[in-house]
């Protein structure tokens, strides 16, 4: 990495620092064995180095989200593809965090084996019908005996078509009551689970995506994550999780991006002198660098807090708040790449290739940024509704 950049951007405490820079070397020589590879390979490459294992809850040094925030970014630095990347931080930060404080210990103990990369989870909430309302939800968990019984389906969901386990939200009371719904956790090799569509997609192609329908799946004993009545809370927790840290997985993305324009600018001859002479460009560029550098300083804030015990429900609207800005500006970031780049940033094989369905799609997941910002106006004590 050029020295600049490097210096302009280590503006997290020096032991975060020091993970980002041990994964970016250590991830390295494996990014480049794996490149071709599967999406499961390339996977369990990553878990094999020890990116999905979270810190034990007392760590401080860094502390255990920090940690794995630090962990994603270093090997995305490392040249990862950004999809692997997002899967990651989407099950790191949107399900084993939450699940490690949701589940009883020997719950927790039972699925060790996420942390790994020998059990790959899903979290199934959307369906087609609802879109972003969860009280729209059909999926319908019925009690049998001391058992569930589970008929519906789940749409739009990250890795379905190669998980192994599902957190799956359904409804087990009547109306939009906050105890309508409950959140379940169970193997996806059961009877009446079948792995739908599978969609082709323009945004984070590496990543798979499905959909999971349930014929009268009859789920295993201690599949209910909670008490019945209490998916709504868990919904809270993880979505409130995902807001906070999972665009991390952007930032080394963000910074080989940076990396590579000025580089580039530095070097290329441009009217008679080199282009980064322009003021043009040198506004871009440092326009880019602001993107980062506000991103980075926002998203470590954020696991700080949540490092500090900080319960992700109470930091729902400093979690949206972060998502916005930081998918705003992984947007605004490759869109100055784009226009420096010119017709190379549309060249696969270039040295300046640009992606800009991935960034946008930023702007979508774990909740759409129209909506957040109508919720957070609502926690103002504004009277706007969905």
């Amino acid at each position: 990495m050029s020295a600049p950049v490097d210096l302009l951007l280590r503006t997290g405490p020096k032991a975060a620092e020091d993970v980002v820079d041990t994964y970016r070397e250590l991830a390295g020589p494996v990014v480049e064995k794996v490149r071709e590879a599967d999406f499961r390979t390339q996977w369990q490459a990553m878990a094999d180095l020890g990116v999905l294992r979270l810190a034990a809850a007392d760590d401080t040094d860094p502390g255990p989200v920090t940690r794995s925030l630090a962990m994603i970014e270093g090997i995305g630095l490392a040249g990862a593809d950004p999809g692997i990347c997002y899967a990651l931080a989407s099950q790191v930060f949107g399900m084993q965090f939450p699940l490690r404080a949701a589940l009883p210990e020997d719950a927790w103990r039972a699925i060790a084996d996420v942390q790994d990369g020998g059990t790959l989870l899903c979290h199934a909430l959307t369906e087609r019908s609802g879109g972003s309302d969860p009280f729209s939800m059909r999926t319908r968990a019925r009690r049998e005996g001391d058992a569930f019984v589970l008929d519906g389906a789940k749409t739009f969901i990250t890795a379905a078509p190669v998980a192994d386990r599902a957190i799956v939200f359904a409804r087990t009371g009547e109306g939009r009551s906050p105890f309508a719904l409950s959140a379940f956790l169970f193997p996806l090799d059961i009877p009446g689970v079948v792995r739908a569509e599978s969609f082709t997609k323009t945004a984070l192609p590496s990543v798979p995506m499905g959909e999971l329908v349930f014929e009268g799946a009859r789920l295993p004993a201690g599949s209910l994550i909670g008490d019945e009545g209490s998916g709504l809370a868990v919904m809270s927790s993880t979505t409130a999780w995902e807001r906070a840290v999972i665009l991390g997985y952007a930032l080394g993305p963000m910074r080989r991006t940076l990396r590579g324009i000025v580089e580039w600018a530095s070097d290329r001859d441009h009217f008679g002198r080199r282009m980064g002479a322009s003021h043009q460009v040198a506004s871009r560029v440092s326009e880019m660098a602001l993107a980062l550098h506000r991103s980075r300083v926002q998203l470590y804030a954020m696991a700080a807090l949540l490092d500090a015990g900080t319960p992700a429900r109470q930091l729902a609207a400093e979690a949206a708040l972060t998502k916005i800005s930081v998918s705003e500006d992984y947007v605004r970031l490759t869109e100055h790449a784009t226009a420096l780049s010119g017709v190379r940033a549309f060249i696969a094989d270039s040295e300046l290739p640009a992606d800009l369905h991935s960034p946008m799609a930023a702007l979508t997941y774990a909740g759409p940024n129209d909506l957040l910002r109508v919720g957070i106006a609502r926690q103002f004590g504004l009277p706007v509704e969905n």
